[in-house]
């Protein structure tokens, strides 16, 4: 699993963010399922879109994201309520993004 994050979002250009939208219709999102302390949901993106992803918010391997920032993964297209923290990658399935928020999250 991922886990290195951004001191600082680095937000998309206008080129890249026009490459990326035409994803935005794919992505797949989780039911929510929870433990005592957090609730969950999984993001699917195309896997294709990793292709066209920046360089710079991948991992040092090439393969897996680093954790992003709320700005960066808004700024992928992915849609959801306010408090959600993406605190994940599984590794084999790097298209796959892990999110989390407290129980009862209230904004």
């Amino acid at each position: 699993m991922s886990s290195t994050r951004r001191h600082a979002p680095r937000l998309l250009t206008a080129s890249e963010k026009a490459r990326i939208q035409e994803f935005q219709d794919m992505f797949i999102y989780s039911p929510r399922y929870s433990d005592d302390t957090y609730e969950y949901r999984h993001v699917a993106m195309p896997k294709d879109m990793l292709q066209i992803i920046p360089k710079d918010y991948f991992g040092p391997d090439g393969r897996t994201l680093k954790l992003l920032l709320e700005e960066e993964w808004r700024g992928l297209g992915i849609t959801q309520s306010l408090g959600w923290e993406h605190y994940g990658v599984h590794a084999p399935e790097p298209h796959i993004l892990l999110f989390k928020r407290p129980v009862n999250y209230q904004p």
